[in-house]
């Protein structure tokens, strides 16, 4: 949250609050459109925050809820459905929201996503973790994040040896976004070694172009997991403002 003075972010006013115990943000557009329609930053408010700038510029309220370290585990998506449910009644936001996966965001954004699909207009990815056997666990081709991938299974009540078999990855369950038609924008790096993009959106774009979705997919060349999004925002935002 490095962007966030007190209460201004990028000249945007922010509303910070706790909600069962943990801080959230809910940061108003200049102009808020019509529909009252946000963005749901997963995690990791005011990294590489491009896309979100650009988007409250064009009158969508951006929100963020603090439950990191919790991997999109099933008490990471109950906690953001409390979330949701709270801030679309108390700020009287649209029931339909864009949700920001980055990095391991991607797991909060995809879970929430195919648990509360009709809740989600589109999903904006961004080098996102897809398979925690990928990230943190370095179980195929990527370095991995020994302390992570502890905490990760713990989340998920798992052990080093039932991980093999888990099939609740959003890799594993992706026929969701037939069912919803949900679009999806993927920005990430070809060389990517801390979430390798084969194991992880490659899948995912294979999936929705095999079925006919709407995706868009920037993969940067020469890039490593950082840094995220684009220095100009355009395309990812036109995309969103498009289709969600």
């Amino acid at each position: 949250m490095k962007n966030i003075n007190g209460t201004d972010y990028h000249g945007f006013t922010v509303d910070k609050f706790i909600f069962n115990k943990r801080e959230a943000f809910v940061i108003r557009p200049h102009t808020a459109t019509s529909e009252a329609k946000w963005i749901w930053r997963a995690e990791f408010l005011g990294g590489f925050d491009t896309v979100d700038i650009e988007m409250l510029n064009r009158g969508y309220f951006l929100a963020y809820y603090k439950i990191s370290n919790m991997y999109g585990s099933p008490a990471a998506v109950a906690l953001m459905k409390q979330f949701y449910d709270m801030v679309v009644t108390t700020f009287h936001l649209n029931p339909k929201v864009i949700i920001l996966g980055f990095s391991r965001g991607g797991l909060y954004a995809m879970n929430f996503a195919r648990q509360y699909p009709t809740a989600v207009s589109a999903l904006y990815l961004d080098a996102p973790v897809l398979d925690i056997k990928s990230w943190p666990g370095g179980l195929m081709t990527g370095i991995g994040a020994a302390a992570q991938y502890a905490e990760c299974l713990e989340c998920y009540d798992l052990t080093t040896t039932t991980v093999l078999a888990f099939a609740e990855n959003p890799v594993d369950n992706l026929d969701f976004l037939t069912r919803h038609k949900i679009p999806i924008a993927v920005v990430a790096g070809d060389d990517d070694d801390v979430v390798p993009v084969k194991e992880n959106c490659q899948l995912l774009i294979d999936y929705c172009r095999s079925n006919q979705l709407i995706n868009m997919y920037i993969l940067k060349p020469d890039c490593a997991h950082h840094p995220h999004s684009l220095s100009d925002p355009m395309i990812v935002a036109d995309f969103l403002t498009q289709y969600a």
